[in-house]
């Protein structure tokens, strides 16, 4: 499956170049902000989504779960022809705020900006692209949630653009990293590097890390991406450290691990086709003193998941669109362990969806789908979800 998709990118790409027609017509969010703001000095929008989530069995019960999953309002303002801020504020499961992104923008050129703030980290599709009516299932996909992870945002400073030769679109950005280490460990085989987030609240700084990705778009209606990301997770334990105590030097880089993250990823519409996958690999170095040092860590050294989705708009051509889909993921937060230590084979996951979204009118969409769900040690679980979603 892992080469089929990316001997599939391979084929799209090569014959992108080929073609004389470019339209990039995959935008994030922080872009769609950006541009209104051109025509409003003042953007005000936003994005929700709620959820039924209901596990199925033919001999056990289970209880339902419905929640207001997140609730988002971005605002956007010019304050001149080069200079604009955008923010988003997130409400989830109603009590939980947060801030998603709060950056400055300047462009320096027409098709050349600079960033400070904090944004999101370019990695894959959906960390950039997540509002519910972008994709397709109640949930968002479980590579995005355990690999990724989405939504994955730090505060640093970079420059974004596009070739004004070619069909290119760039980002590169200077950024905080992971918390791996604040007295106890952050990261875990179970759901990977996500309790690292920081999330850009009175975050700790340790070292800074690299994160870049590149776009093509040459072709109507494809988009590819290549992404990357560089560096170390932060700890508590440089804080304050005596650079005379070698003992000290010692443990406190023990509760550090290094990150080297490597995205791939397609998007492709042929009028009524909708086509979409990823393929997001870690390799994660010094695991081993890591796992000693901080209590309950049980990391491999590498991470790995993909996904490919087909879907087909039955109302292709009129205002609204009835989109069935399917979907095939494949994670392992333990895809390879350190020497001597034995993978989980509950780690070892993949997903089926079966769904279908019904977009009621641009920007508004409700969605059903079957989850069938199954791990390394043969466990099942089978699960309904429905939910209704908005993007304004």
């Amino acid at each position: 499956m892992k080469k089929g998709l990316l001997l599939l990118m391979a084929v799209a790409f090569v014959f992108g170049l080929k073609a004389q027609e470019v339209k990039d017509e995959y935008k994030s969010i922080g872009t769609t902000i950006l541009e209104r703001v051109k025509d409003e000095k003042l953007s005000i929008g936003g994005y929700g989504e709620i959820h039924y989530n209901q596990q199925v069995s033919g001999q056990t019960r289970y209880n339902g779960k419905m929640d207001v999953h997140r609730m988002v309002m971005f605002f956007g303002y010019q304050f001149n022809d080069k200079t604009s801020f955008v923010t988003e504020l997130e409400f989830e499961h109603v009590k939980e705020v947060y801030v998603e992104q709060a950056f400055l923008n300047y462009n320096v050129r027409p098709n050349t900006a600079l960033r400070a703030g904090l944004m999101l980290v370019p990695m894959g599709i959906v960390n950039e692209y997540h509002e519910p009516t972008t994709f397709n299932g109640v949930e968002r996909p479980s590579v995005d949630k355990y690999i990724v992870p989405t939504t994955w945002r730090e505060i640093g400073f970079g420059i974004n653009g596009r070739l004004a030769n070619a069909p290119l679109k760039y980002q590169m950005y200077i950024m905080n990293g992971f918390n791996g280490y604040d007295g106890s460990s952050k990261l875990r085989a179970s759901d990977g590097v996500r309790k690292g987030r920081q999330k850009g609240a009175e975050s700790t700084f340790t070292s800074p890390s690299l994160s870049a990705k590149v776009d093509y778009y040459g072709v109507k209606g494809l988009n590819l991406g290549l992404s990357a990301y560089f560096g170390k997770t932060q700890s508590s334990a440089f804080d304050g450290l005596d650079k005379d105590d070698s003992i000290a030097e010692n443990f406190a880089d023990s509760t550090r691990v290094g990150i080297s993250m490597i995205g791939l990823d397609f998007r492709y519409r042929l009028d009524a086709l909708r086509l979409k996958g990823q393929y997001i690999h870690s390799f994660l170095n010094n695991v081993d003193e890591y796992n000693k040092v901080a209590d309950g860590a049980d990391l491999g050294k590498q991470m790995m998941g993909y996904y490919v989705e087909a879907g087909y708009d039955l109302l292709h051509g009129k205002d609204q669109a009835l989109i069935p889909f399917v979907r095939y993921e494949n994670y392992n937060t333990q895809h390879k362990m350190v020497s001597g230590e034995i993978a989980n084979k509950a780690y070892d996951r993949e997903d089926i969806f079966v769904g279908l979204s019904y977009h009621l009118a641009k920007g508004a969409v409700v969605k059903a789908d079957y989850q069938y769900s199954k791990n390394g040690n043969d466990d099942k679980a089978y699960f309904l979800n429905f939910g209704v979603g908005v993007w304004f």
